[in-house]
Formats: structure tokens, sequence, C-alpha cells
């Protein structure tokens, strides 16, 4: 099981690696939400499975990147995100999951709301 983390992870990386950087200022500056996406991979398992207690590693990231939620958005809906088995209607329940009071309840992300 471990393995097929590690190959995934790897998968993660290169993925995002290839993607390169964004030309301009988007949803997270000038960064792109692929290459953002790196900072999330402490949130894997809480991402694919809705009953896995999200990291606090996990939780640090998400709360960081949920102060400006068009980026964790477009993270979460990232190229990268899918290329990696994230599922984002389990992903978008990860600021509730980690108790995060000020998440960005109610915010529209593509055909999901934030928890």
């Amino acid at each position: 099981m471990k393995f097929i983390w590690v190959v995934g992870f790897a998968l993660f990386l290169g993925i995002a690696f290839f993607n390169g950087a964004a030309n301009g200022a988007g949803e997270c500056g000038k960064s792109s939400p692929d290459n953002e996406a790196f900072k999330l991979a402490p949130c894997m398992s809480a991402a694919t499975d809705a009953s896995a207690t999200p990291s606090s590693s996990c939780c640090a990231q998400v709360k960081k990147m949920g102060q400006n939620p068009p980026c964790l958005c477009a993270v979460m809906l990232s190229n990268t995100a899918k290329a990696t088995g994230i599922k984002p209607e389990v992903a978008m329940t990860i600021p509730k999951r980690c108790n995060i009071a000020e998440r960005p309840v109610g915010y529209k992300c593509g055909g999901y709301t934030l928890p």
C-alpha cells in the first residue's frame, strides 16, 4: 500500500513539474495551481478517502491556502490533483474536517460548494 502512495506522489510531482510555471498572475498569484498542488501532498489520503483524518501538516497547508479561496479551489480542481486520483468532492471537505473556523463556507468551486 505504501508503494502505491509513493508511486502516486511521484506521478503527482512529475505532472506538476511538466506543467510548468504560470505565465502571469492567476488564482494563485504567479504560481500555477498545479505547482501549488505540491503543498497539499500531505493531504493525499484525506483527499481520496472521506473517512481519513487529515494530518496536522495537511490542515496547516489547507488553512494557509484557504486564505485565498480561488487558489484553494483551483488547486483542488487542478490537472495535478485529477491525475493523482484526488476526488474533488472529498477534497472540498478537508477544511471542515480540519475544523478550520475561518474556512470559506459556501464558496462555489466549480460544481462544488465548500462546506
